[in-house]
């Protein structure tokens, strides 16, 4: 008998787990899943692309003398910001100074020897007239002179070789710019071989970094219809860029890693940015017109492709296959059959659906998803 009532009591119980298995499970299938969702949009869409980028001087030059010379002065101090021909340097000029005080006088005899030989060919050529001298006499006297005017012309040209080499004791600043460290003294002895500074042009200032080679065209296409801008990021924030312009693309693609170099040139007035520091660089060379847009957490990835979930009319999520073209800042561009502005999709709760789910709309996370990726996409159509 106890056996009876204990299979008795089993039987009741499987009975009362299964009816109530069914229950739970048809319960479950007539609920809804909460899901928040958003609108695809249409805009266009500005392409960002970002990279590394190094800070370098359009200009840096390194000032040497061009004569061996015991400097008189240092005109200059270090790290000192110099203009276009302000001077640096003083060098003892006593030997140039001689040098050209020498022939000054010489060329000032060439001038007097010259001015005494054209009288006398004057004279002589009256007296050839006269047939009071020969034709060889007469000769002598015009060979005479041809050799004093060439004479002459080498005195002026010494002259002005010893005036160049006199200026050369006063070193002067090629460009503008910031000097470097003076490694020499009043009173060091300089040769033509030795650095006296560096001078670095400072503003403008270029940034040089890289791109991926499939960025080539694009990047030609935009060159050809006027300047390219470019930002970058001067603080760590990432609130306070500067503006500048594309002015360089290398003529060929490294083979080693498969980018193309270039260069934007960045005014520099305030001196935020200095050679060899690291920045962040922002571009965005082309537009993707009339794009399809929805939030990156819509898209979901399938064993076989990246699919949407499309809410219908009657309130039941059905997935879509999309293509993504541009993933950024938040923003997936899709393309896809069927896709089209306006159509609600899933974006938060998409993993808990099935196809033919029905859903119901839930509080988004943090905001209205929707209205945020419509203003992320309106941003990025003004940029």
């Amino acid at each position: 008998m106890v056996g009876i009532v204990l299979i008795a009591l089993v039987a009741v119980a499987w009975a009362w787990r299964s009816q109530s298995g069914a229950t739970d499970t048809r319960s479950k299938s007539a609920e809804t899943v909460p899901v928040v969702t958003a609108k695809v949009a249409r805009n266009d869409v500005s392409v960002r692309l970002t990279a590394n980028g190094q800070v370098s001087a359009q200009q840096m030059v390194a000032v040497r003398p061009q004569l061996s010379a015991v400097i008189r002065s240092v005109d200059i101090k270090e790290g000192q910001y110099v203009q276009k021909g302000e001077r640096l340097f003083t060098l003892d000029a006593r030997t140039e100074d001689a040098n050209l005080s020498r022939t000054e006088g010489q060329l000032a005899k060439s001038r007097a020897d010259l001015r005494n030989a054209e009288r006398n060919l004057e004279r002589q050529r009256e007296l050839f007239r006269q047939n009071f001298i020969s034709q060889a006499a007469l000769e002598v006297a015009e060979n005479q002179v041809e050799g004093l005017r060439a004479q002459l012309l080498i005195d002026q040209a010494t002259v002005q070789a010893n005036r160049v080499a006199r200026g050369f004791s006063e070193i002067t600043a090629p460009i503008a710019g910031r000097t470097g460290a003076i490694p020499v003294y009043q009173g060091s002895l300089v040769q033509p071989n030795d650095i006296l500074v560096t001078i670095t042009q400072i503003d403008p200032i270029n940034v040089s970094f890289t791109l991926p080679e499939r960025e080539f065209g694009p990047l030609q296409q935009a060159l050809a219809k006027g300047e390219v801008p470019v930002n970058v990021v001067l603080d760590a924030a990432g609130k306070q860029t500067r503006k500048g312009r594309l002015i360089f693309v290398d003529n060929v693609v490294d083979t080693a890693s498969g980018t193309i170099a270039l260069k934007a040139e960045f005014p520099n007035a305030d001196r935020r940015l200095w050679p060899g520091m690291f920045v962040n660089v922002t571009l965005a060379p082309r537009t993707l017109a009339d794009a399809l847009t929805v939030p990156v957490q819509a898209v979901q990835h399938g064993p076989e492709r990246t699919f949407v979930y499309v809410i219908g009319e009657d309130g039941k999520a059905s997935p879509l296959p999309v293509d993504v073209r541009l993933i950024q800042e938040g923003i997936a561009v899709i393309e896809g059959e069927g896709a089209a502005p306006g159509m609600r999709i899933v974006v938060e709760g998409a993993q808990n659906l099935r196809p033919g789910s029905r859903v119901t709309e839930a509080k988004p996370r943090g905001g209205e998803v929707g209205e945020s990726a419509d203003r992320n996409a309106s941003d990025k159509s003004a940029a």
